[in-house]
């Protein structure tokens, strides 16, 4: 590579990253996209989202078999085929990351495989697959290199017991005896697909619930599923002490009464949170500013403290979520094309893709508590939805959070089969500033288990069809 000018380089191809380039080269803007994969797809598609979804999927399929003899179905001779699985699992990802190749491609932007360091506001240190180096001037840059998983020192010593994330979707095998450490969603997803591929999981986390921070109302569900799927569930417990052996790894476990007790296993999933991959870029250097956990001081327009540089992603704040990449990415080259924009949403979704699935946005009840504000609570639990019947799926919950005075929608949770796909309507009733009669007159089709909001709604004005609720005060 000679040493070479772009309007815009992008650090990392991952859906920030490639959502930047891609708007920017249809704003008509010369751009440089630098990744060391050999194509866009960042850690969501290539070791994260996309895997465990595939993996997910399959997991789900066994347990539905299982499950079949209610329906008068009886799968004989069920097996996993670990190899076949894996394949598919890499098929999807090289599927989707070569298309993405071709849509680099065809807008004509500059790819290159490796790394960059900042050497200045306005020259890029690129370094290719071969250690070659040259140098990138540019006129604006976003830096959307994403983030890491979080590794826990005291697993050291035992070796390939110990799993990442990236690790656990590689699927090298289905240990017998797995230990998950950490209750948020990458430990409560990864232990899913081994459960329900066949594995004994011991979950432990060091907080007093699961998924902390999220709609106690609707983790009862999914905690009560996982109790039956999952060998053991551990709670306010911690990991002291690990000693690999010729046959697994012994496990200390200290309970909330400072209790000890000695598991075998034979692998380790380390799931305890990510941080910003914010170092090795040179951001001192050039005086970009950090806050204490690494993550890239940004404003509302996505700009660092140097105005020629932008940070999108994981490493620009929390939530760590593809999808608020994606759209703090167009932001980012919305304002470098001059146009007016600001990343300012109301509401942002999430979901957790275990069995059932859990998904909310906007504000929860305990979040409307601490903040002393005024609000309603509508539940339409789904064992009174016809479709969640025919599914076999009735242990759900669809609640709203209404302001009482005004009905608007401040928050949604659900949790059942397919939260993750209904969650949108939710997200939209905020940012259009819906209110409850608003999704109580919206006709939904029947049977559905998008029903479930409209319902909701119903609930909120005591008037539900299928689910009876006395008028109660607001809180």
């Amino acid at each position: 590579m000679s040493d070479t000018k772009t309007q815009l380089a992008i650090i990392g191809a991952g859906p920030g990253g490639y959502a930047a380039a891609f708007l920017a080269a249809d704003l008509g803007l010369q751009v440089t996209l630098i990744d060391p994969e050999a194509n866009p797809g960042g850690v969501c598609l290539y070791r994260g989202c996309i895997p465990s979804k595939t993996l997910l999927h399959a997991a789900h399929l066994v347990q539905d078999a299982k499950n079949g003899e209610q329906w008068g179905l009886t799968f004989k001779d069920l097996a996993v085929d670990v190899g076949a699985l894996r394949q598919r699992k890499d098929r999807v990802v090289a599927q989707l990351t070569e298309g993405l190749g071709q849509l680099v491609k065809r807008r004509k932007i500059t790819y290159i495989r490796g790394t960059a360091v900042f050497k200045d506001d306005k020259t890029l240190e690129v370094k290719d697959r071969e250690g070659e180096k040259s140098a990138l001037r540019f006129e604006n840059a976003i830096v959307a290199t994403g983030s890491r998983a979080v590794s826990l020192p005291l697993l050291a010593d035992a070796g390939e017991r110990v799993l990442d994330a990236t690790a656990a979707l590689d699927l090298e095998d289905i240990p017998d005896r797995l230990l998950v450490v950490g209750g948020g969603y990458i430990g409560l997803e990864l232990g899913s697909v081994y459960a329900g591929l066949g594995s004994k999981v011991c979950l432990v986390e060091m907080m007093p619930e699961l998924l902390p921070g999220v709609d106690r109302d609707l983790v009862r569900f999914l905690q009560k599923h996982l109790q039956g799927l999952f060998d053991d569930i551990q709670l306010e417990t911690t990991v002291t002490a690990v000693k690999k052996q010729k046959n697994g790894v012994m496990v200390t476990l200290k309970d909330k009464e400072g209790k000890d007790q000695n598991r075998l296993f034979d692998k380790i999933l380390v799931a305890v949170g990510r941080r910003p991959r914010s170092d090795g870029l040179g951001l001192e250097a050039i005086g970009i500013a950090t806050d204490d956990q690494g993550f890239i001081r940004v404003d509302d327009q996505r700009r660092t403290s140097v105005a020629s540089i932008y940070a999108i992603g994981d490493v620009a704040g929390q939530p760590m979520l593809a999808h608020k990449a994606s759209h703090e990415g167009r932001v980012a080259v919305e304002v470098i094309a001059g146009q007016k924009s600001a990343y300012a949403p109301l509401a942002i979704p999430a979901v957790v893709f275990t069995d059932p699935e859990i998904a909310w946005v906007g504000m929860t009840e305990a979040e409307a508590k601490k903040k002393g504000l005024a609000y309603d609570v509508a539940r339409f639990p789904w064992g009174a939805s016809s479709r969640a019947s025919t599914l076999g799926a009735p242990d759900g919950l669809t609640k709203l959070i209404v302001h009482p005075d005004n009905e608007r929608i401040l928050g949604v949770g659900l949790v059942g089969k397919g939260a993750g796909e209904l969650i949108a309507e939710g997200t939209l009733a905020i940012e259009m500033g819906a209110n409850a009669t608003d999704l109580g007159l919206t006709i939904h089709p029947h049977p559905t288990l998008s029903e479930t909001l409209m319902e909701a709604a119903h609930v909120f004005h005591h008037n539900a069809a299928h689910y009876y609720t006395p008028k109660r005060k607001s809180k």
